[in-house]
Order: structure tokens, then C-alpha cells, then sequence
């Protein structure tokens, strides 16, 4: 459950980017199946989150320049940029080429190490409630922007290292860029209330998106938990030193698996996986969908509706 909320959550925090991918290609790409570039683009995405978590004890500049590292690596013509402060001039507009005309100017490129600095320096402050010192610090860190791409990705990681690190989760991720999602347009204002020296808005919005967060997170939670339950209940016929039993509970946070996926995270051997898969898709568990014969991939249909679903939500809302 902590790694499919991990995922929700990077590719909501993507989506405001415009980075849209479905849950399906998505999981493709997490076992390399994919030929999505955007599916590629958030599982780096993943992973600047996963590094967020790890380095959440550290709070200092090496941890979110890490962040950044883990994010642009995995974005290609992006790499020779990963984990490096930006030597440019940004902006945040619709031109490409100009700032004239933008929403937003950064500071000049030698006035970032001083600043994240500084924001690492307001970080360690412990006389401040966890959210409001999240929503403050995530805003001038898009206010910054460190980087020459990924700033509003590394941001919003950044906060669930805060939260991590002060002990407001623990033990899994809530998805607050979700909650940041279903409207969009007053978190944009909030970063533009910020920029003009008022911090009411973004703090709002974050109290806002919390509370998105921990009630649709549960409603997914429980979503999940009845498509492992069903699972469970279609293979009740089979012994239960069945291999397959033990693949179930991995559909979660993996609902698209090969044979690879089995050998390389449950150490199964080549026949033993393929056994799994095979008890697993006469159960009506898994449907395999590419029809080869060879590098075939099986997917959990329920798994996927219930994230499309949660997925659909955010629009909609």
C-alpha cells in the first residue's frame, strides 16, 4: 500500500507539470514495458520521491540536491543538469526564449546556494507547526526555483521529506499533490500570493490538500485492500503452497508483473514464476494482454480500474 500511495502521488505531482500517464503504462514502465516517454518521466519522478523519503533524516542541501539527481537522471537530454544548482536565468511564462512577459522571475543563478541555504536553515526550525512550515518552505522553494527543470517536482518531494523527517507520517505516503491537484488553478495563485509577501493562501492550500489526502488515501486504501480480498477469494481452490498465493499481495503496488518482475523482487526461479502467472490467470487474477509467445506481460484489471478511478477523481473534482 506505501508503494502504490508513493506512486499516486509522483504521478499527481507530475500531472500538475502537464506530465499526464495512466496507471496501466505507468506500471508498463516500472518493469520496462513501456514506450511512454512521460510514463518514463514520472517513474524518475518515483524515484526523486523514494530518494525524498531515504534522505528525509538529513533535511540539508546534498539531500535535496539529491532529489533532483534521482529526478533528472531518469529524464533524457535532462542528465548533465541532475543534482546541480541551475547556472541560468529561469522563469516561469509561456515563453521559451524571453522572461518578458512571465509570472515569474527566479533569482539570479549566484544567488541559489545562499538561499536554499538559508531555506535548509529554516527547515531545522522545530517551534513551527509541520504543515505550515511544509506549505512555507515548499513555497519559496518554487519561489527559488534551484533548478533548470524538475524545481516544482523536487518541491513537492521535498515536502514529504518535512514531513517524514518531523514525524507526521511515518510509515507511508500521502498523496497531498493529489489533493494540491483537484484545484490547481488557487494553488498556482497561492504561489503568486507568496511571491507578492503573502503566506495565508499556499498555507490554506496545503491544509486543504492534507485533509484531501488522508480521507481519499484512506477510500483508496480500502479500494485496494477489496481487490486483494477478491484475489484471494478466486484462488481458493488452490493449495496453499501455491506459489501463487504469494504474488498477490505484490499486485498492489505492481499491477502489471512478467515473469522478470517475479524472479528479480520474490526471487522465484524462470519455471516457478511462470507457474505463479500460470495459476494466477486461471484463477481469473491476472489476464495476460500482449499475446506473444515470448516477453509476455499480465496485468490486474481490478488493481488498475480502482487507480484509473482514483485518477478520474482528481479531474473531475
Amino acid at each position: 500500500m506505501s508503494s502504490i500511495l508513493l506512486r499516486t502521488e509522483s504521478a499527481s505531482s507530475s500531472q500538475i507539470e502537464d506530465l499526464t500517464v495512466g496507471p496501466r503504462q505507468l506500471a508498463l514502465a516500472e518493469i520496462e514495458q513501456s514506450t511512454s516517454a512521460n510514463a518514463r518521466t514520472v517513474v524518475a519522478n518515483v524515484r526523486a520521491m523514494e530518494a525524498a523519503l531515504a534522505l528525509a533524516d538529513r533535511l540539508d542541501t546534498d539531500a535535496i540536491l539529491e532529489m533532483d539527481r534521482a529526478l533528472l537522471s531518469g529524464q533524457r537530454g535532462w542528465e548533465d543538469h541532475a543534482g546541480r544548482w541551475r547556472d541560468q536565468l529561469v522563469w516561469i511564462g509561456t515563453s521559451a526564449i524571453s522572461p518578458r512577459g512571465a509570472s515569474h522571475v527566479a533569482p539570479q543563478a549566484p544567488l541559489v546556494p545562499d538561499a536554499m541555504e538559508d531555506l535548509v536553515a529554516f527547515l531545522r526550525r522545530d517551534d513551527l507547526p509541520v504543515l505550515f512550515q511544509a506549505a512555507v518552505a515548499h513555497a519559496h522553494f518554487e519561489t527559488v526555483h534551484p533548478f533548470v527543470d524538475g524545481s516544482g517536482r523536487t518541491g513537492r518531494a521535498m515536502v514529504h521529506s518535512v514531513l517524514r523527517a518531523k514525524g507526521i507520517l511515518t510509515a507511508t505516503t500521502a498523496p497531498v499533490s493529489a489533493g494540491l491537484l483537484t484545484q490547481i488553478e488557487q494553488y498556482f495563485a497561492a504561489l503568486t500570493a507568496y511571491r507578492d509577501g503573502d503566506a495565508r493562501p499556499i498555507v490554506e492550500r496545503f491544509a486543504d490538500a492534507a485533509r484531501f489526502a488522508a480521507s481519499s488515501g484512506s477510500r483508496l486504501v480500502d479500494d485496494l485492500a477489496a481487490q486483494v480480498d477478491v484475489a484471494r477469494e478466486h484462488l481458493r481452490g488452490l493449495r496453499r503452497q501455491a506459489v501463487a498465493w504469494r504474488v498477490v499481495p505484490h499486485l498492489v503496488s505492481h499491477p502489471v508483473v512478467n515473469a522478470r518482475f517475479l524472479s528479480d523482487h520474490l526471487g522465484m526461479k524462470g519455471q516457478t514464476a511462470q507457474n505463479a502467472l500460470a495459476q494466477l490467470a486461471d484463477a481469473g487474477v491476472l489476464v495476460e494482454r500482449t499475446g506473444l509467445r515470448r516477453n509476455r506481460v499480465w496485468e490486474h484489471p481490478g488493481v488498475l480500474t480502482v487507480l484509473d478511478q482514483y485518477a478520474q477523481s482528481l479531474l473531475r473534482r
